[in-house]
């Protein structure tokens, strides 16, 4: 179930619900407005007023499992979005490999074009063609997939044996053009959000320091104590394991520093 579909879905279900809620306020009070008391009106709405509270069980249940099936459909397309995405971006990796090659084998030009042709007639599992009737094919509703695949038959080994560097430069951004092009539409599709934690700055870099917090090196400590009870040690590989811990953690990176740590923390895997 698309977006447009859902929208319209939970509509016109607030539609009906505003409908009987309003044809119960108005038979509940009924009694109350001039000239209204002991017509055929009143007894009318009375009884709707009856039968709406005698089905409410009914339709309440009836309800809540329609609203349930309507976001069950909407959970499974939105999987399969996802699923055709992941190869839409697979493609794209693939058509750009490709384009790096200087001289591609019929065969590896054979596996580009059957990458772009089955996400091509993938994307027919998800949607069906826009305008498209019983008598019209209708359009390819996400037409960037198919100027990638024309902008891959321009490097068709077999038709151009020599194929230059320009040429190819080229064709690696249509295609990436048509893939930007793409994204920006079909992600629309997802209903994503912004995260509630972004990072935004290039160039970004870790902020904490090294350590931890006395209660998890205590934690530590014990576990320490409690593999040393537990049985003999390989002394190789405890010294092999210590001796490269310690050289990691004393060799600076932009992202971390070197920090003062005790023995044993340092030989087993103490926080970095």
């Amino acid at each position: 179930m698309t977006r447009s579909n859902l929208k319209r879905t939970l509509t016109r279900i607030y539609a009906l619900l505003l409908i009987v809620l309003g044809v119960s306020f108005v038979a509940k009070v009924v009694e109350h407005v001039p000239g209204a008391a002991g017509s055929g009106i009143e007894k009318f709405l009375r009884d709707t007023y009856e039968y709406l509270r005698d089905m409410s069980l009914l339709i309440a249940t009836g309800g809540v499992a329609y609203i349930t099936n309507v976001f069950q459909k909407r959970h499974s397309f939105i999987e399969a979005l996802k699923e055709e995405w992941r190869e839409i971006i697979a493609t794209k990796s693939a058509l750009f490999t490709y384009t790096q090659l200087e001289r591609p084998t019929p065969q590896q030009y054979v596996e580009a074009f059957c990458s772009i042709s089955e996400t091509i007639d993938n994307m027919r599992s998800v949607y069906r063609n826009v305008g498209e009737t019983d008598s019209l094919v209708g359009l390819y509703p996400f037409a960037p997939l198919h100027d990638m695949r024309r902008a891959l038959q321009a490097l068709d080994p077999r038709k151009t044996p020599e194929l230059d560097t320009e040429t190819r430069a080229l064709v690696r951004d249509a295609i990436l053009q048509s893939f930007y092009a793409l994204r920006e539409t079909f992600l629309e599709e997802l209903d994503l959000e912004e995260p509630d934690q972004p990072l935004l700055i290039w160039g970004a870099r870790r902020i904490k320091v090294s350590g931890a917090t006395a209660v998890s090196q205590r934690a530590q400590e014990r576990q320490r104590a409690g593999r040393d009870r537990a049985g003999p040690a390989e002394a190789r590989i405890d010294t092999l394991l210590a001796r490269l811990f310690e050289k990691e953690n004393e060799t600076a990176k932009p992202w971390r520093q070197p920090a003062t740590r005790t023995a044993s923390t340092q030989a087993n895997g103490g926080p970095r």
